[in-house]
């Protein structure tokens, strides 16, 4: 966007392990996605490709970058704060760029390393989470924030050291958007709790569900017009004051103006929600060869017994809570994720799934979750 570019690159292997490798492409701003992306394999493998003579240059955009979230994002106080980067490129960025904006700034693992020595940078897992949240209870710290490896998801830590879901998250920012822009829609996942639907409605904007998937999400926005996004793996795409893309260190900035324009603890910010029962995401491993046709079997078991949502995967609808079945867009496993109204009520709709799934081959060995 900074430099008007044509096309796009980003070589990335974003939360995954280090064996793990890929791009993330983009042609005229817009995410290159689905069968875009097969036709492209097929071309590189015919060798088709245009020649011509062209021009390498080289840019700097982390000291535009970062003038432009100071541009857009003023605070009035200082906020304690902790980062942990987990090694990954967040760290090259994120500890100035908060200093700058006023903050005060305790980081964690700052120093790039794609071979994550520290832990796992997928802040969607808690036990990745543990430096994070013992820092902000030893500091007393107002919130916590960490990333993954390239920078686009969010992890959130409250001032008491539990963690906010993706879909939390979102529902905070929603909430601030829709303070200011009534009818304003808003696009979540598949894996995202019932709350936010009704949180969104409740707060005068239009919930829309979608497929999983940076892209998917991506092409969504621009096709309803939506002012905000996210996924319950915590990336979350702002087109309102911003251009689109998940960048989690712009999310934390907007979470810092929330912060700083109420007096109430990041722990309470939720307090008027609903209690539930849920898991985290579930991931089991699945080769991928197999996973989608066995998702494809287990949508139409499900769909004989219980109204579904087949969007992405299956998302059985339960009597008082749900459960999802879906592949994964980028590793050999099946994702899963369930909630209830009471934790007996959640122990008995995983049991149902998970004595559906283990009756296949490659799931035979999967313990309980």
């Amino acid at each position: 966007f900074h430099l008007d570019m044509h096309g796009a690159i980003m070589i990335t292997g974003s939360h995954n392990p280090p064996e793990f490798n890929g791009f993330k492409l983009l042609i005229d701003k817009k995410s290159v996605h689905g069968r875009e992306i097969q036709e492209l394999a097929d071309e590189i493998e015919k060798g088709d490709f245009t020649e011509g003579e062209g021009n390498l240059n080289e840019a700097d955009v982390i000291e535009p970058y970062m003038a432009m979230v100071r541009e857009k994002i003023k605070l009035s106080r200082p906020i304690k704060i902790v980062i942990d980067s987990g090694n990954g490129c967040g760290g090259l960025v994120a500890p100035k760029l908060f200093r700058d904006l006023g903050c005060e700034v305790i980081e964690l693992f700052s120093e790039p390393d794609g071979t994550f020595p520290n832990h796992h940078p997928d802040p969607t897992v808690e036990a990745n989470n543990e430096f994070l949240k013992k820092a902000v209870l030893e500091n007393g710290a107002e919130v916590g924030f960490g990333y993954d490896g390239d920078a686009d998801r969010i992890g959130i830590i409250d001032d008491k050291g539990n963690q906010l879901h993706g879909d939390q998250a979102l529902m905070i920012f929603a909430r601030e958007i829709l303070s200011r822009r009534k009818g304003a829609k808003v696009i979540f996942d598949v894996k995202c709790t019932r709350n936010l639907p009704e949180d969104i409605k409740k707060h005068g904007g239009v919930p829309i569900m979608s497929a999983t998937g940076h892209s998917i999400i991506k092409k969504r926005l621009v096709d309803e017009n939506a002012a905000l996004a996210g996924e319950m793996s915590a990336h979350i795409f702002f087109v309102d004051g911003y251009y689109g893309y998940d960048d989690a260190l712009y999310a934390t900035a907007r979470f810092l103006t929330i912060m700083d324009g109420t007096d109430k603890p990041v722990s309470s910010f939720l307090d008027d929600v609903p209690k539930t029962y849920s898991t985290p995401e579930i991931r089991v491993d699945c080769p991928d060869d197999l996973k989608f046709e066995i998702v494809k079997e287990v949508v139409a078991y499900f769909r004989k017994l219980y109204e579904v949502i087949d969007i992405d995967g299956v998302r059985i609808e339960f009597s008082n809570g749900w459960g999802l079945i879906r592949a994964s867009n980028t590793q050999p496993v099946l994702v899963m994720r369930f909630e209830a109204e009471s934790a007996e009520q959640l122990e008995t709709y995983k049991k149902e799934v998970y004595e559906k799934l283990v009756g296949y081959e490659p799931l035979k060995t999967m313990q309980p979750f």
